[in-house]
């Protein structure tokens, strides 16, 4: 009697949509860690993050990316370049939008979601918001918007319906073997969630464009046997904000250092040793030269 070949199934799920409709929430749900940083402010994503599942004949690839937006500088413009790039190389496309937004927002983007080659999954986010009749009228809409997609109501936050998502996904994935080491949990190095973290505290903390002004450099990262030693600079534009970002007798960079700590204390396992200074690079944000070296995608 011959023995059945098993065969694996692999593939990239790429999680695409507006700003502020729950990506980041709805990734870390699917990945079942937390790898991507939320807060209730737009643009919290800045880059394409990779989160990987794996079991024994399985290899899910999830990317979450960037709200679609009009860029308005060079660093808005690199991260749209990340969620257009997640349309031409997804397995499986998520949509998300949620029951807040218009149908019809950003119907540029909405055309080559259309022109997608692979399997699209709309997914209704935030249904926990909206009543049964209203919804239905939402879904109708998107039936006509995006006739090819098939429509999921979820509720990211509070996990509803997210375990049929992952069964639809595991049905459409195609026969591959693993593009990435199975005991693989994303594709970033350790700096880049030191940074991520750094940079969720400060859109938590501080109030209109300070956040948006700012990036996180990672200069040293010493792991020891008991703790982890890290260096690291918050990027500003302007002398005013590097101000604002210490605050009065540095009390603001203290308490956002403390709160930055004690989660990368959680996510790494280990103590850690967090110092943090802020420097002024003007205009970063439309430099070529300085995006390249923070590691954004400009062409």
């Amino acid at each position: 009697m011959t023995e059945q070949v098993r065969t694996h199934k692999s593939g990239f799920v790429n999680i695409t949509g507006n700003s502020n409709v729950g990506k980041s929430t709805l990734m870390n749900r699917l990945v079942g860690e937390r790898i991507s940083i939320i807060t209730s402010k737009v643009q919290t994503t800045r880059h394409r993050i990779l989160g990987i599942v794996n079991t024994e004949d399985m290899q899910i690839v999830y990317s979450d990316t960037p709200g679609v937006l009009r860029p308005n500088y060079k660093l808005q413009q690199s991260m749209l370049n990340y969620s257009e790039s997640a349309l031409g190389d997804a397995d499986i496309l998520l949509y998300v939008t949620d029951t807040v937004e218009k149908t019809d927002k950003n119907e540029t983007f909405l055309q080559k979601v259309r022109q997608a080659e692979c399997p699209v999954l709309l997914l209704v986010n935030k249904i926990d918001l909206i009543d049964q009749p209203a919804l239905e009228q939402m879904v109708g809409e998107w039936h006509h918007m995006l006739p090819g997609a098939e429509i999921i109501p979820v509720s990211a936050l509070m996990n509803f319906n997210i375990e049929r998502v992952r069964q639809r996904i595991v049905e459409l994935l195609p026969d591959s073997p693993p593009y990435f080491d199975k005991d693989a949990l994303t594709d970033r190095p350790a700096r880049f969630f030191v940074t991520e973290i750094i940079r969720e505290k400060i859109l938590l903390y501080y109030q209109r464009e300070i956040p948006y002004a700012v990036e996180v450099v990672v200069e040293q990262f010493d792991e020891l046997p008991d703790m982890i030693h890290v260096k690291t600079l918050i990027i500003v534009e302007r002398e005013t904000q590097k101000g604002i970002i210490i605050g009065h007798r540095g009390l603001a960079l203290k308490k956002v250092g403390t709160m930055a700590r004690k989660d990368m204390e959680l996510f790494f396992g280990k103590k850690i040793f967090l110092e943090m200074f802020v420097k002024v690079e003007k205009d970063w944000r439309n430099r070529d030269n300085i995006l390249k070296a923070f590691g954004y995608q400009l062409d």
